[in-house]
C-alpha cells in the first residue's frame, strides 16, 4: 500500500489531500474521491481511502479547510459547513480541483471515476454532482440531501446511490422526499436506501462518544451499504484487477 499527501489549490486556499494506492496490481483502475464528514481529514476518511484502495481502486480523500488539517470543535466546524451550504461554490470548486488531482495520478483511469462521501462529505459529492461533474458514481452515507441551487435536467451525470438511516434526526423524510423530487424532476438515476434502525453517522465507530441524540454507529448498516457501494461501483465503474 502506497500513501502519499499531496497538495493542491482550489478557491484561494492550499489543500492537502491524501491519496492512497495498493501498488501490487498491474494496470491503470477505477479511481474514487472520498470526501469526509464535517470535521474534515480525519485518521477515519484515511481508512476509508485505504479500505477502497485493497479493493482495487484508487482513492484520494480531499481537504476541505486547508493544509490537511481537521477541525475539532463543534463550533468552528458547523458555521464553515453552514457558510459551504449557503453558496456552494466554494464547496463544489475545492471537490472538482480534488477530483481533477485524482485524475492526475497515473494508475488511476480517468474515464472510471466515482465520489463517496459521508455526512457533509456526501453532501459534498451530491454537489459536486449538481455541478455537471464527469462521474460514472456518487455515493453519499448519511448525507445531507439538501441543497440552495438544485440542479436541471442532463446536467447530473452519475448513477447516484444515498444510504440515509430512517432515525436519522437531520435528515427528516421531508428532505428525502424533496431530493427524490428534485433528481426525479432532472432525469438521473438515483436510488436511496432507507435503513430501520440506523441513525445519523452510522459508518462511525467513534460518534457516540459525541452524546448527540440520534448520532450512533450500527454495524449491520455500516456493512449493508458499504455492499451497497460495492455493487454499484462494480455497475458503473467495471471489475477491478486482481493483486498481480
Amino acid at each position: 500500500m502506497r500513501t502519499e499527501d499531496i497538495e493542491y489549490h482550489a478557491d484561494g486556499a492550499r489543500l492537502v489531500g491524501y491519496l492512497a494506492v495498493d501498488d501490487g496490481r498491474a494496470g491503470t483502475r477505477p479511481g474514487v474521491l472520498v470526501a469526509p464528514e464535517g470535521g474534515g481529514l480525519v485518521d477515519l476518511t484515511k481508512s476509508i481511502a485505504r479500505r477502497l484502495a485493497e479493493a482495487g481502486y484508487v482513492a484520494f480523500a480531499m481537504d476541505y479547510y486547508g493544509d490537511g488539517k481537521p477541525l475539532s470543535d463543534r463550533n468552528d466546524v458547523m458555521p464553515r459547513i453552514n457558510a459551504f451550504m449557503a453558496e456552494p461554490s466554494t464547496i463544489r470548486a475545492r471537490a472538482t480541483e480534488a477530483l481533477a488531482v485524482l485524475a492526475r495520478q497515473p494508475d488511476c483511469d480517468p474515464g472510471r471515476l466515482a465520489a463517496t462521501g459521508y455526512c457533509f462529505g456526501g453532501a459534498t459529492v451530491l454537489e459536486l454532482a449538481r455541478s455537471g461533474a464527469d462521474l460514472k458514481a456518487v455515493v453519499g452515507f448519511h448525507s445531507g440531501l439538501g441543497t440552495t441551487r438544485p440542479t436541471e435536467r442532463g446536467v447530473v451525470r452519475p448513477k447516484i446511490l444515498t444510504c440515509i438511516g430512517a432515525k436519522d434526526p437531520i435528515i427528516p423524510a421531508e428532505q428525502r422526499l424533496a431530493f427524490e423530487a428534485e433528481m426525479t424532476a432532472a432525469g438521473v438515476d438515483w436510488q436511496m436506501n432507507v435503513y430501520g434502525e440506523a441513525g445519523h453517522s452510522f459508518t462511525n465507530p467513534a460518534v457516540g462518544a459525541l452524546g448527540m441524540p440520534g448520532f450512533y454507529y450500527h454495524a449491520e448498516t455500516d456493512r449493508r451499504s458499504w455492499a451497497a457501494m460495492r455493487d454499484l461501483f462494480d455497475e458503473t465503474l467495471g471489475a477491478v484487477r486482481a493483486p498481480a
